[in-house]
């Protein structure tokens, strides 16, 4: 068994909704069937008692090696904790190779499953030992570590639950909620409305003092010190018990609660030096513990925390009792498990001594030995829930503490016998506010009711009915894909929406290109949905991201599909035939929003049934009205757009809208058929996104389709007389759609310059010209700049076998290099010729015959 090109398909893909770990395995003909391998599934089975029934996912086929790996990688997710439930095994055209696809939670994870699961069958092929025990901690450690923390996750979730997308920025706790110029942006408990001045204030806990008690706000009177001798003079100004802390810190800190003692006093400003040069001395306030979670201008959650304590049982040690509370499984070392287990330090050494205690001390039953003054749950505190028990007073104190701040969310620390007074009553008063509060002591309280917090915040940052998403349209198709996305484009900016674009040119942001080269996959679409002034973006999806990442987003509002035809790049990545390809472009239509709609061309028999698999609503365009399709949906009282006479038609029911082609400059008055079909979608497109009749007519009219706009889209030049045309049509169905559009051209000759992409199939390479041999009197062929895994020459060959039985070419010339053939083709024009050049560097080839234009004006 190989395996290869492991691939993570991050979004929506060719198999799954799911992010998933995609490979190619090749099994010998002795794996085709684990049948085959005497005794190896039961030695699988006893490295890994918990693996699923080894089935094939085709019935005509036994149960492969593939299929053992992948649902053996599967299941050591699942038993590792992940949430995961899908896995697939595909065979290809190749005997013996399998596409295997698992589903995965977290990246590192699920390579890392992928990983282990390799190892599993091959222990279980050569009957080696394997550590399943070992795997599986592996995988929990990595998940824990990968995964979001309980308190960014709670918002998370949240989000996700309102339909709100995301997208992790980093590996930490950055997120981003919402696409474009919709987007917020946390990290963990912050958002990007948390003031970093009041970040800083919060953090300087003197004052932060100062300012709560300018506002009204009860707080223990106290002094900022930066030596020993200052700090005890504080202490015997106090003449009480103290709280000594760092002005600086967070989390519990280096703070030290009800000291006395200069002894005490000294130990405790050491640890609070270390970490902040500023010592805060405060007056102790006795009472419990309470975290007051405000967000926005209300309480949403309160909690008291106890320190870190245990029970004695009359047989134990401390340090056995310490041990035995900490094997709980809610404890973990960081902050992704609902508790945290009770560190066994200095500090706590000192505590017990204050209670006569040391850690091999046997405390006597039912005795509550305490490990810490404080109750911070980073020190392996617990808490328990009281937010229904706050009074409202103490609510309005901890609200007006968090807005004197400026903290839209807020920690609140408040110190008092109880919550249900209010604390002039009880001597109580707030200690500290906190900046990126944690959240998981009112989401797993240790006792009762978990809080919905994450919710909560998430109200503040969108408000009800919003998802934070901009409208998405995606585009694919075999050709026409870049007309129809610039078209849609257009037609939404006139709308004022500034629009984020991608396509095999470039990203453009309101019209200017931020990114050049090949921007059709996942990753410059993520980009657009990153950026901060996109109201609307339109993506031209190819197949090639698919195929790598899947989509860069979880669902669209319109997806196109142009046509499918004799297809393109077919015999690439496993896409034999032009039923693989329209399987893999329909991905866009089976990730449409369940209000959305799917825009696709009912002529084309391979896009019509991609209806079927849309979520949402579906828009068929086509240019005979009568087509079967159209007709029967048309009675349905569904959308469709078609041509009657010299006008683009759309029909719902009795609602009619005409658009004359004569003011639609892109098709030339009707007479270029394939620009007629981009219109087409263009305007089922923008009716879907329900853009104004007249704004729509509008954008029809003043879009411009030359060299600046749609650069390598049917450009034409006029060249001393001759019309010159330049596009990068590039497989058969575009040769055959430019030669009818030429057609309708008057012209005394024409003549094409062509060259061929070396990763098509042979036959599509020869189809090409042989369109050709029968619509131009001349052909100039050249070798373009990549021959993409050819030999030299071998792809000229081809285009001179498929003008073998020309019926109209007479006269072919053969030039090496792109350029050459260009200024070859524009010397021999004449005035009332026509000249198709069929580019292959787009930008270099247009900038190359407008000088050319330039220098025959």
């Amino acid at each position: 068994m190989e395996v290869s090109r492991i691939r993570a398909l991050r979004g929506p893909n060719l198999w799954c909704r799911h992010t998933a770990i995609e490979a190619i395995v090749t099994c010998t003909d002795l794996e085709y069937s684990i049948g085959n391998l005497a005794g190896f599934e039961a030695r699988l089975r006893a490295r890994f008692p918990g693996l699923a029934v080894l089935t094939p996912d085709a019935e005509e086929r036994p149960a492969s090696l593939a299929d053992a790996l992948a649902t053996t990688a599967l299941h050591l997710q699942a038993a590792a904790g992940c949430p995961v439930t899908f896995s697939y095994t595909a065979q290809t055209i190749e005997p013996g190779t399998f596409q295997v696809v698992v589903q995965y939670s977290e990246e590192p994870v699920g390579k890392l499953a992928f990983e282990l699961a390799q190892n599993l069958v091959r222990a279980a092929l050569d009957d080696t030992p394997f550590d399943l025990a070992d795997a599986l901690y592996r995988l929990r450690d990595l998940d824990e570590d990968v995964r979001l923390g309980p308190s960014t996750g709670s918002i998370v979730h949240a989000a996700v639950a309102r339909g709100i997308p995301y997208r992790r920025l980093t590996e930490g706790s950055m997120v981003q909620f919402g696409w474009g110029s919709k987007q917020r942006r946390i990290q963990a408990a912050e958002t990007d409305r948390t003031s970093a001045v009041a970040e800083s204030i919060a953090q300087d806990k003197d004052l932060t003092k100062s300012l709560l008690h300018a506002a009204g706000v009860p707080v223990p009177l106290g002094a900022t010190v930066r030596n020993i001798e200052d700090a005890w003079r504080a202490v015997q100004a106090i003449d009480g018990p103290v709280v000594v802390k760092p002005r600086d810190g967070n989390q519990g800190k280096g703070v030290a609660v009800r000291l006395r003692t200069r002894a005490e006093i000294e130990k405790a400003f050491e640890v609070a030096s270390a970490i902040s040069r500023d010592v805060i001395i405060e007056r102790y306030i006795p009472g419990h513990d309470f975290r007051l979670l405000v967000v926005g201008d209300q309480l949403v959650a309160a909690a008291r925390r106890d320190p870190p304590q245990v029970t004695g049982d009359g047989v134990h040690t401390v340090r056995q009792l310490v041990e035995a509370v900490n094997a709980d499984p809610r404890r973990g070392e960081g902050h992704a498990t609902s508790l945290t287990k009770i560190r066994f330090d200095d500090i706590a050494l000192t505590t017990l001594a204050k209670q006569n205690l040391n850690a091999d001390s046997v405390p006597d039953a039912g005795a509550r030995i305490l490990l810490r003054n404080n109750a911070n749950l980073s020190t392996g505190g617990t808490a328990t829930d009281v937010t229904d028990d706050v009074h409202p007073e103490i609510a309005a104190r901890a609200v007006a503490a968090a807005q004197m701040v400026g903290l839209d969310i807020c920690g609140v620390d408040a110190v008092c016998e109880t919550v249900i007074k209010p604390f002039e009553e009880q001597a109580g008063g707030i200690v500290e506010v906190n900046a990126a509060p944690g959240l998981r002591m009112h989401l797993q309280p240790s006792y009762g009711l978990g809080r919905a917090v994450g919710e909560a915040i998430v109200s503040t940052m969108f408000a009800d009915g919003d998802d934070g998403r901009i409208p998405v349209v995606a585009v694919s198709g075999t050709n026409g894909k870049t007309t129809t996305v610039r078209l849609i484009s257009h037609l939404i900016g006139r709308d004022g929406k500034r629009v984020g674009m991608t396509g095999t040119d470039g990203i453009y942001i309101e019209g200017q290109r931020i990114d050049t080269g090949d921007c059709s996959g996942p990753r410059s679409a993520r980009n657009v949905l990153l950026h901060p002034d996109v109201d609307a973006a339109v993506f031209e999806t190819a197949r090639g991201g698919l195929l790598r990442e899947g989509l860069a987003f979880d669902r669209c509002d319109v997806a196109v599909v142009t046509n499918i035809g004799m297809g393109d790049h077919l015999g690439l990545s496993y896409i034999s035939t032009v039923e693989d390809l329209a399987v893999l472009k329909s991905v866009i239509v089976r990730n449409v929003a369940p209000r959305g709609m799917a825009v696709l061309n009912a002529a084309d028999p391979m896009v019509a049934r991609m209806a079927d698999a849309c979520p949402g609503n579906v828009t068929f365009f086509a240019r005979d009205p009568s087509h079967p399709v159209m007709a029967t949906h048309r009675a349905q009282g569904k959308r469709v757009v078609f041509v009657d006479g010299n006008d683009i038609v759309a029909v719902c029911r009795d609602q009619e809208t005409r658009y004359a082609m004569s003011a639609i400059p892109l098709t030339r008055g009707g007479t270029i058929g394939f620009q007629v079909e981009n219109a087409m979608a263009a305007i089922g497109a923008a009716w879907a996104l329900n853009l104004p009749t007249d704004l729509i007519r509008q954008g029809l009219a003043t879009f411009v389709n030359d060299a600046g706009t749609a650069p390598g889209r049917f450009n034409l030049f006029d060249y001393r007389g001759a019309t010159v045309i330049a596009d990068y049509g590039h497989n058969p169905d575009a040769i055959l759609a430019l030669a009818q559009a030429v057609e309708a051209m008057p012209a005394t000759r024409r003549s094409v310059v062509i060259s061929g992409a070396g990763d098509r199939r042979d036959e599509d390479i020869r189809r090409q010209t042989e369109i050709l041999g029968d619509a131009f009197d001349a052909v100039i062929l050249y070798q373009d700049q990549c021959q993409r895994g050819r030999e030299d020459g071998e792809v000229l060959a081809l285009l001179r076998e498929g003008l073998a039985h020309a019926q109209r070419t007479k006269d072919v010339q053969e030039i090496h290099g792109e350029f050459l053939a260009i200024d070859t083709a524009l010397a021999q024009v004449k005035a009332g010729e026509l000249c198709l050049i069929l580019v292959d560097q787009v930008d270099e080839a247009l900038a190359h015959i407008a000088q050319r234009v330039n220098e025959a004006a």
